[in-house]
Protein backbone atom coordinates (compact mmCIF):
# COMPACT_ATOMS: atom_id res chain seq x y z
CA UNK A 1 0.00 0.00 0.00
CA UNK A 2 1.15 3.17 -0.75
CA UNK A 3 2.29 5.82 1.70
CA UNK A 4 2.33 8.48 -0.16
CA UNK A 5 -0.70 11.54 -0.13
CA UNK A 6 -2.68 11.35 -2.67
CA UNK A 7 -2.58 13.70 -5.76
CA UNK A 8 -4.00 16.88 -5.01
CA UNK A 9 -4.69 16.52 -1.45
CA UNK A 10 -2.71 20.38 -0.60
CA UNK A 11 0.47 20.30 1.82
CA UNK A 12 2.83 18.33 1.89
CA UNK A 13 4.48 17.93 5.49
CA UNK A 14 8.21 19.29 6.02
CA UNK A 15 11.02 16.61 6.08
CA UNK A 16 11.59 17.65 9.96
CA UNK A 17 7.65 16.97 10.86
CA UNK A 18 7.96 14.03 13.28
CA UNK A 19 4.82 13.07 12.71
CA UNK A 20 4.19 12.96 8.57
CA UNK A 21 3.82 9.34 7.57
CA UNK A 22 6.77 7.30 6.95
CA UNK A 23 7.33 4.35 4.41
CA UNK A 24 5.47 0.86 5.67
CA UNK A 25 8.22 -0.67 7.99
CA UNK A 26 10.08 -3.73 7.40
CA UNK A 27 8.46 -7.26 7.95
CA UNK A 28 9.67 -8.20 11.67
CA UNK A 29 10.31 -4.32 12.72
CA UNK A 30 8.35 -4.51 15.22
CA UNK A 31 6.00 -1.33 14.69
CA UNK A 32 2.71 -1.41 16.63
CA UNK A 33 1.80 -0.74 13.24
CA UNK A 34 3.07 -3.20 11.20
CA UNK A 35 0.19 -6.21 11.79
CA UNK A 36 -2.26 -5.82 9.56
CA UNK A 37 -5.98 -5.33 11.14
CA UNK A 38 -8.70 -8.35 10.73
CA UNK A 39 -10.92 -8.20 8.30
CA UNK A 40 -8.83 -6.04 5.85
CA UNK A 41 -9.07 -2.61 7.73
CA UNK A 42 -6.86 0.47 8.42
CA UNK A 43 -4.84 0.58 11.31
CA UNK A 44 -6.90 3.44 12.10
CA UNK A 45 -10.39 2.45 11.95
CA UNK A 46 -10.57 3.48 8.49
CA UNK A 47 -12.10 2.05 5.52
CA UNK A 48 -11.29 -1.82 4.83
CA UNK A 49 -11.28 -0.82 0.91
CA UNK A 50 -8.86 1.77 1.03
CA UNK A 51 -11.12 4.48 -0.30
CA UNK A 52 -9.32 7.74 -0.14
CA UNK A 53 -10.98 10.94 1.28
CA UNK A 54 -12.01 14.11 -1.17
CA UNK A 55 -11.25 12.47 -4.50
CA UNK A 56 -8.25 11.02 -3.79
CA UNK A 57 -6.42 8.27 -5.37
CA UNK A 58 -7.02 4.73 -4.34
CA UNK A 59 -4.60 4.56 -1.49
CA UNK A 60 -5.96 4.46 2.45
CA UNK A 61 -4.90 7.60 4.02
CA UNK A 62 -4.90 6.15 7.29
CA UNK A 63 -2.44 3.66 6.48
CA UNK A 64 1.02 4.14 8.39
CA UNK A 65 -0.92 6.47 11.29
CA UNK A 66 -1.93 5.92 14.69
CA UNK A 67 -5.88 4.16 15.43
CA UNK A 68 -8.14 7.68 15.55
CA UNK A 69 -9.06 8.46 18.64
CA UNK A 70 -12.25 7.90 20.31
CA UNK A 71 -14.72 10.30 20.28
CA UNK A 72 -15.35 10.55 24.17
CA UNK A 73 -11.85 11.57 25.09
CA UNK A 74 -12.16 14.22 22.28
CA UNK A 75 -15.32 15.27 23.98
CA UNK A 76 -13.32 15.33 27.11
CA UNK A 77 -10.31 16.98 26.05
CA UNK A 78 -12.89 19.93 24.45
CA UNK A 79 -14.82 20.21 27.66
CA UNK A 80 -11.10 20.72 28.99
CA UNK A 81 -10.44 23.18 26.58
CA UNK A 82 -13.35 24.83 27.01
CA UNK A 83 -12.94 25.77 30.75
CA UNK A 84 -9.60 26.76 30.41
CA UNK A 85 -10.53 29.76 27.53
CA UNK A 86 -14.00 30.25 29.09
CA UNK A 87 -12.22 31.37 32.77
CA UNK A 88 -9.51 33.66 30.82
CA UNK A 89 -12.66 35.44 28.30
CA UNK A 90 -14.52 35.67 32.23
CA UNK A 91 -11.35 37.16 33.75
CA UNK A 92 -10.81 39.81 31.09
CA UNK A 93 -14.55 40.86 30.36
CA UNK A 94 -14.64 41.31 34.13
CA UNK A 95 -11.14 43.07 34.11
CA UNK A 96 -12.22 45.93 32.06
CA UNK A 97 -16.28 46.34 32.34
CA UNK A 98 -17.25 45.39 28.94
CA UNK A 99 -20.56 46.42 30.54
CA UNK A 100 -20.23 49.97 30.28
CA UNK A 101 -21.53 50.76 27.21
CA UNK A 102 -24.56 52.61 27.63
CA UNK A 103 -26.93 54.35 29.83
CA UNK A 104 -29.65 52.49 28.80
CA UNK A 105 -30.07 49.04 30.42
CA UNK A 106 -31.43 47.00 27.44
CA UNK A 107 -28.36 48.45 25.21
CA UNK A 108 -26.08 48.11 27.67
CA UNK A 109 -26.42 44.23 28.36
CA UNK A 110 -26.47 43.97 24.80
CA UNK A 111 -23.17 45.70 24.45
CA UNK A 112 -21.42 43.48 27.27
CA UNK A 113 -23.34 40.34 25.55
CA UNK A 114 -21.51 41.02 21.94
CA UNK A 115 -18.22 42.27 23.75
CA UNK A 116 -17.75 38.61 24.98
CA UNK A 117 -18.86 37.00 22.35
CA UNK A 118 -16.38 38.43 20.13
CA UNK A 119 -13.46 37.95 22.78
CA UNK A 120 -14.49 34.60 23.24
CA UNK A 121 -14.29 34.06 19.41
CA UNK A 122 -10.68 35.44 19.05
CA UNK A 123 -9.50 33.87 22.12
CA UNK A 124 -10.87 30.11 21.23
CA UNK A 125 -9.80 30.46 17.58
CA UNK A 126 -6.27 31.88 18.59
CA UNK A 127 -5.96 29.30 21.20
CA UNK A 128 -6.67 25.98 18.66
CA UNK A 129 -4.96 27.96 15.95
CA UNK A 130 -1.92 28.46 17.56
CA UNK A 131 -1.69 25.26 19.72
CA UNK A 132 -2.96 22.44 16.64
CA UNK A 133 -0.42 24.32 14.29
CA UNK A 134 2.68 24.04 16.43
CA UNK A 135 2.05 20.68 17.92
CA UNK A 136 -1.21 19.25 16.57
CA UNK A 137 -2.13 19.53 20.33
CA UNK A 138 -4.23 21.65 22.77
CA UNK A 139 -3.73 21.04 26.74
CA UNK A 140 -7.07 18.84 26.43
CA UNK A 141 -5.59 16.77 23.54
CA UNK A 142 -2.20 16.70 25.12
CA UNK A 143 -3.14 15.59 28.38
CA UNK A 144 -5.71 12.90 27.13
CA UNK A 145 -3.06 11.37 24.74
CA UNK A 146 -4.50 12.64 20.95
CA UNK A 147 -3.31 14.95 18.27
CA UNK A 148 -4.49 16.58 15.27
CA UNK A 149 -3.21 15.40 12.01
CA UNK A 150 -3.45 16.31 8.11
CA UNK A 151 -6.06 13.60 6.92
CA UNK A 152 -4.11 13.15 3.64
CA UNK A 153 -0.17 12.75 5.14
CA UNK A 154 -0.67 12.32 9.10
CA UNK A 155 1.51 15.33 9.31
CA UNK A 156 0.82 18.82 11.92
CA UNK A 157 -1.87 21.09 10.07
CA UNK A 158 -0.71 24.10 9.13
CA UNK A 159 -1.43 27.52 10.44
CA UNK A 160 -4.24 27.83 7.37
CA UNK A 161 -5.58 24.79 7.93
CA UNK A 162 -5.93 24.96 11.62
CA UNK A 163 -7.57 28.53 11.54
CA UNK A 164 -10.50 27.10 9.31
CA UNK A 165 -10.74 24.70 11.53
CA UNK A 166 -11.23 26.56 14.55
CA UNK A 167 -12.91 29.32 12.58
CA UNK A 168 -16.01 26.52 11.74
CA UNK A 169 -16.17 25.12 15.37
CA UNK A 170 -15.72 28.71 17.50
CA UNK A 171 -17.36 31.01 15.43
CA UNK A 172 -20.78 29.99 15.47
CA UNK A 173 -20.26 28.82 19.44
CA UNK A 174 -19.44 32.11 19.94
CA UNK A 175 -22.20 34.47 18.46
CA UNK A 176 -25.29 32.14 17.61
CA UNK A 177 -25.42 28.85 18.68
CA UNK A 178 -23.08 28.04 21.81
CA UNK A 179 -22.78 24.52 23.06
CA UNK A 180 -25.01 23.85 20.46
CA UNK A 181 -23.24 24.11 17.86
CA UNK A 182 -20.13 22.52 19.78
CA UNK A 183 -22.40 19.64 20.32
CA UNK A 184 -23.11 19.25 16.69
CA UNK A 185 -19.93 20.03 15.32
CA UNK A 186 -17.67 17.62 17.86
CA UNK A 187 -20.79 15.53 17.97
CA UNK A 188 -20.82 14.44 14.47
CA UNK A 189 -17.32 12.52 14.91
CA UNK A 190 -19.15 9.63 17.35
CA UNK A 191 -21.68 8.76 14.20
CA UNK A 192 -19.03 9.78 11.09
CA UNK A 193 -17.21 6.99 9.42
CA UNK A 194 -14.66 5.87 8.36
CA UNK A 195 -12.45 8.83 9.66
CA UNK A 196 -14.58 10.03 12.71
CA UNK A 197 -14.68 13.80 11.90
CA UNK A 198 -16.32 16.35 13.80
CA UNK A 199 -17.95 19.34 10.96
CA UNK A 200 -14.41 21.27 11.57
CA UNK A 201 -12.36 18.53 10.77
CA UNK A 202 -14.08 17.79 7.06
CA UNK A 203 -13.43 21.55 6.77
CA UNK A 204 -9.80 21.31 7.18
CA UNK A 205 -9.65 17.86 6.26
CA UNK A 206 -8.37 16.96 9.39
CA UNK A 207 -8.60 13.82 11.94
CA UNK A 208 -7.59 13.13 15.35
CA UNK A 209 -5.52 10.35 16.06
CA UNK A 210 -4.09 8.89 19.45
CA UNK A 211 -0.78 9.66 20.23
CA UNK A 212 -0.81 7.08 23.04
Amino acid sequence: MSSEPPPGSGQQPPDDDPFRKQPPPAEGSGSPYSTPPPYGGSPGGGAPYGGAPYGGGPADPLAGMPPLAPSGRRTLARIIDMIMVGVVVWLITWGVGVSEYNVDSDDMQYGKSLAQSALAAVLYIAYDTVMISRSGQTLGKKWLGMRVANLDNGSTPSTQTTLVRSAVLWIPFAFCCACIWTAISGGWSYFDKPYKQGLHDKAAKTVVVSTT
